[in-house]
């Protein structure tokens, strides 16, 4: 059965009254029994799946492979196995969104000042030209051609199939679009877009978002996304140690007979750091020392040790997630087990009341809602933002709060979200995949109240 709606729907059971408990993304694909379990509320035909729950066969999904929708995104779904599931850019320069490809001449109209800026983006330096971080785009490994050449040179290449001689992508949401329309959009400033893959069309890169819209490449400034990741334990690391979160920390030896700190060298940023169990505040600044003896200042490093109770669901077998906003860390535990910990950016506005502020919500709760990836938006003056494709998202209360990857920045160890809890990409996927509920190969959600893993999330 294959999606061709942005969301094709799975049922508990085959009933259009029965209870949602996940969904395909258009394109997704998932094994279902070809034999027709009734067709109330759905003409086409209620489907199982291989694996549990119902969909429906008609408006939101298929049997058929040739759907235009299924022929578009079929074969570029999120890839679990990359550090991001989609390529990401982030809007630079607010521009045009395309229906279909433009040529150039229909170009200059919809962007009358395109040679111009073309040329001033191919010379720009640092973040904002050509010659920034280009390879995001091929989505993987590859050599990239010179972005200067390809427009000189009006070339295309790699342009799908089913959007040449001037096709039009299908209308996903079924907006009103007059025949023929080009332009279905604008990109605005403080909007990340994902795309599932990048072509060459007449000298110029475009991107294909999973909405089926096209978005000129040279708009956006592409998004490589933080390498750091957290720390497995085990024999290689264990309580207790410190994780490093401020770049440019440095070790200091105390010495007894002048009562001073020396300072030392620079501590490894955002690395484990063995610790002997010793702590001491030095000049009213609490320091934890290190094994061969240095002292990491609190300021600098989180000390990490093995939960001091075990709760009541730990010593139950169950999974779970223990958040200290304090530490700025995060630490995975199977029963109880610790098996994973990592930084995190937790609400800007720290410990302040999170009804009020950008604080992160404290207290127990329970993972009901997981994405592979979602969109996450705000409308509040002064802090609009639309942020497409969120990766590894995973709701743990009704107001909106969620675990989830974060793309469009690097500052993991200090408090820098609206209220969520961002991870690095790596780290935000292996918890995904850790937690539950499960997501099932071919689903991008899953839904399951009040029976999720826990999250504990404390000063």
């Amino acid at each position: 059965m294959y999606a061709r709606a942005a969301r094709a729907w799975i049922y508990e059971r085959p009933s259009e009254d029965a209870k949602h408990i996940g969904y395909l993304r258009a394109g997704g694909a998932v094994a279902v029994v070809r034999e027709v379990e009734g067709r109330a509320g759905c003409p086409g035909g209620w489907h199982a799946l291989t694996t549990r729950g119902h969909v429906c066969a008609g408006v939101s999904a298929t049997l058929e492979a040739a759907d235009p929708v299924v022929r578009a995104l079929g074969s570029n779904l999120p890839d679990p196995a990359r550090k991001l599931p989609y390529i990401y850019g982030t809007v630079r320069k607010p521009g045009a969104v395309y229906a279909r490809l433009p040529n150039r001449s229909e170009l200059a109209t919809t962007e009358p000042d395109l040679e111009q800026r073309m040329q001033a983006w191919l010379g720009a330096g640092g973040e904002i030209g050509a010659s920034f971080a280009q390879n995001v785009w091929l989505g993987g490994p590859g050599e990239l051609p010179d972005p200067a050449a390809v427009w000189r040179e009006h070339r295309t290449e790699g342009v799908p199939e089913f959007l040449s001689s001037g096709a039009a992508l299908p209308n996903l949401h079924q907006k009103p679009r007059e025949p023929g329309q080009l332009v279905i959009g604008h990109a605005r400033a403080r909007v990340g877009f994902s795309f599932v893959t990048t072509f060459l069309a007449e000298g110029r890169r475009y991107g294909l978002t999973p909405e089926l819209e096209i978005v000129p490449t040279d708009r956006l400034r592409p998004i490589q996304g933080s390498d750091f990741h957290g720390v497995q334990l085990g024999e290689k690391v264990s309580f207790p140690f410190a994780l490093v979160r401020q770049p440019g920390a440095r070790y200091v030896v105390y010495q007894r007979s002048g009562n001073r700190l020396l300072e030392g060298e620079t501590a490894p940023y955002r690395e484990a750091v063995p610790l002997s169990g010793r702590k001491q505040f030095f000049h009213d600044v609490l320091h934890y020392e290190t094994k061969d003896g240095k002292w990491l200042s609190d300021r600098d490093a989180s000390r990490l040790d093995p939960a001091k109770k075990m709760p009541g669901w730990a010593v139950k077998g169950e999974r779970w997630i223990d958040v200290n906003i304090t530490k700025q860390t995060l630490v995975l535990y199977d029963g109880t087990k610790p098996v994973y910990a990592t930084l995190i950016s937790s609400g800007e506005a720290g410990l302040e009341d999170s009804k009020h502020t950008t604080a992160t919500k404290r207290g127990i709760f329970r993972i009901h809602a997981k994405h592979v990836s979602t969109t996450m938006e705000s409308d509040e003056v002064g802090e609009e933002f639309e942020l497409r494709d969120v990766p590894y998202v995973q709701y743990f209360d009704d107001d909106g709060h969620a675990i989830h990857g974060a793309y469009w920045h690097d500052k993991f160890g200090i408090p820098k979200s609206h209220g969520c809890i961002n991870l690095a990409p790596e780290d935000a996927r292996r918890i995904f995949y850790f937690t539950e509920p499960a997501v099932p190969d071919g689903w991008h959600g899953a839904f399951e109240p009040l029976r999720g893993t826990t999250v504990f999330i404390h000063p």
